[in-house]
């Protein structure tokens, strides 16, 4: 079975993403299958996935509520977008490092 983790980095602020929300939506679901919010350490307490399907997912970082909510004025990015192709029997783990203008993600371990 397929697990999918993340992790979020504020590089404005130079801290983890404590209480960002995260949503996973399966290939061509216009709802999300799982939903988190990031931890103290940018982290979800739980995996996005575990045990699932192998497939195209998508994860949608909502950016802009997170830096809104810390005094930031008119950032720039809403919703990151993240689209990943998973094998089946496969550990995943996305980080992603996030200003209010741009990003940075790739595959961990």
């Amino acid at each position: 079975m397929t697990t999918l983790s993340t992790h979020v980095l504020d590089q404005h602020g130079g801290l983890p993403a404590a209480g960002l929300h995260v949503d996973l939506f399966a290939h061509g679901a216009t709802t999300p299958c799982a939903h988190g919010v990031t931890n103290q350490d940018g982290r979800l307490d739980a995996p996005l996935l575990d045990n699932g399907e192998g497939g195209l997912y998508t994860m949608h970082f909502h950016v802009r509520d997170y830096f809104l909510a810390r005094g930031v004025d008119s950032p720039f990015l809403d919703r990151v977008p993240v689209a990943v192709t998973l094998a089946n029997g496969q550990r995943y783990h996305v980080p992603l490092l996030i200003t209010p203008w741009g990003y940075n993600v790739y595959r961990g371990s």
